[in-house]
């Protein structure tokens, strides 16, 4: 090699090269997470009972909304975790307690 070029491994090591792809791999699942939820949530929000006695419908109301919160509160427990609170702001995680919140909000509407 000529002395005017560097190898890439004299390159000193700067920690943000770890952070950034640590945030890639921790977004991953979050957002594969907070993806199911809003499908489970627009499951709930859809499902529209014919008359009183539809209780399939009511039951398909209860279980997309449970479901919703289960992937919303995986994303929070996740977040949870230290090492990826340290590499995930809170911004993160936000969108998975908004949709949490709605699917609770639908179930209680749903009055089943």
């Amino acid at each position: 090699m000529s002395s005017g070029s560097q190898c890439w491994s004299d390159r000193p090591h700067h920690p943000d090269d770890d952070r950034r792809l640590l945030r890639v791999i921790l977004a991953v699942p979050l957002v594969l997470l907070t993806v199911v939820s809003a499908f489970f949530l627009w499951l709930a929000i859809n499902a529209r009972p014919d008359r009183d006695w539809d209780q399939a419908a009511y039951g398909g109301i209860e279980l997309g909304s449970a479901l919703a919160v289960v992937s919303a509160g995986a994303v929070e427990a996740l977040w949870l975790a230290p090492s990826v609170r340290r590499a995930m702001r809170r911004p993160w995680a936000v969108p998975a307690v908004v949709l949490g919140m709605a699917a609770v909000a639908r179930w209680v509407s749903s009055g089943a």
